[in-house]
């Protein structure tokens, strides 16, 4: 299994795939082909639908400081992936220097076709029911795993994760006005904040949750540095719980870092076992993930046994199966938004739930994962980030007969 480091991307949004993703091909294609004066390049499938509202478009027209085409083929997928992209470099002379094709397989990896099936394990084992049996040998606890194979030098880059994190969090907070795009959304953040600080009981813990979650989601939504946990249309849920954690509890940072090692392991098992792609698998594998993750590090930071861990990190994604990913006009705002902050304060309860139990129950991490995968494959391709149906549909059938009977 890989690094956790594959799950934790720092980057601008609003999307990992879709922005991270194709900006990162880029970058490959020209340090491969460093005579490449003007490009075309071809969106397919998922990346083509939604190119515009995940403005993939601008993000590849701001990184290549040459003449750009892009050409849309959303009808029009490619065996290895959903999101495929090819680009076919020209010198000066227009001659034809370098082609290549890339795949955006979610949380801002890209492969090409022949590293698509190479991966640089890290971990020896890579499923939870073996690193429950190692965890009950060795006395250790999940974080300890990842410090023993990752090495002690994955708490720096944790370390540079939380800042980054926090950072998107207070800056959501404090920022107002309209998020870019044709759906004018307003920032909610500090709306929810401010009302939950002069709440008392639930409203004031449960505000605050939904506020440090807007805050990070909004931020990304808006093309700001984020941190992908493990997508970007996802980034919101682990931050909001680690904020909400530090201070309630007064957490040093040494027991954050070890929760977002937790979260980064339970991020690398769905990344290994099943997906982390909206595209692939729709949201039950960014929003439900990130819920699982944020679970599972609320549970470690609480004291819970690595098997009270395993329960909340299961129910995380339990209660997402089926989620689809049917983003309004392609922008990563409606719903995804919304769902961040709701999935936060789910993790805060999932983690509460399995702290009450011993950490028994009837269906294992690794089965909801794998149910959680060939869920996906069930899925229609129309929700599945193609904005094609679901939500995506009846928004635009409700704005195409609002402009009729306006007309």
């Amino acid at each position: 299994m890989e690094s956790i480091r594959q799950i934790f991307k720092i980057g601008h949004g609003p999307s990992s795939s879709h922005t991270m993703g194709p900006v990162r091909a880029l970058q490959r294609f020209l340090e491969e082909f460093p005579r490449v004066k003007s490009l075309n390049v071809t969106l397919y499938g998922t990346l083509a639908a939604t190119g515009k509202g995940h403005l993939t478009h601008d993000a590849l027209k701001k990184a290549f400081p040459g003449v750009i085409e892009i050409l849309n083929k959303p009808d029009v997928f490619l065996p290895l992936h959903p999101n495929a992209m090819e680009f076919k470099g020209f010198d000066n002379d227009n001659k034809l220097v370098g082609q290549e094709t890339y795949y955006s397989v979610g949380g801002g990896i890209v492969k090409t076709e022949k590293e698509f099936f190479v991966k640089e394990d890290v971990f020896p084992l890579n499923r939870m029911e073996d690193i429950l049996d190692w965890s009950e040998e060795t006395g250790k606890s999940l974080w300890e795993f990842v410090e023993d194979y990752e090495g002690k030098e994955i708490w720096g880059f944790l370390r540079e994760v939380w800042n980054v994190m926090k950072d998107s969090v207070e800056r959501g907070l404090n920022r107002e006005g309209v998020l870019p795009g044709e759906l004018h959304l307003p920032r909610k953040a500090w709306s929810y904040y401010i009302k939950a600080v002069n709440s008392t009981r639930i409203a004031g813990l449960k505000g605050r949750v939904f506020a440090y979650a807007l805050a990070v989601s909004e931020e990304n939504a808006d093309g700001g540095l984020i941190v992908t946990a493990p997508t970007c249309g996802s980034c919101g849920v682990l931050p909001a719980v680690l904020f909400f954690l530090m201070e309630e509890y007064h957490l040093p940072e040494e027991k954050i870092l070890r929760g977002l090692a937790t979260a980064g392991l339970i991020g690398a098992l769905v990344r290994e076992n099943a997906s982390i792609s909206g595209a692939e698998v729709g949201c039950q594998g960014e929003v439900g993930v990130a819920c699982s993750m944020a679970a599972a590090a609320a549970t470690q930071i609480l004291g819970g046994t690595v098997f009270q861990i395993e329960y909340a990190a299961e129910m995380g994604i339990e209660h997402h199966l089926g989620l689809t990913c049917d983003p309004v006009l392609g922008y990563v705002q409606i719903p995804c938004i919304e769902r961040n902050a709701v999935a936060a304060l789910r993790a805060l309860e999932c983690a509460t739930y399995s702290l009450l139990s011993d950490g028994r129950h009837m269906i294992s991490f690794d089965a909801v994962v794998n149910t959680m995968k060939e869920t996906g494959k069930d899925l229609p391709s129309a929700y599945k980030e193609t904005a094609s149906g679901g939500l995506a549909l009846h928004w635009r059938d409700r704005k195409r007969k609002k402009n009729e009977n306006s007309a």
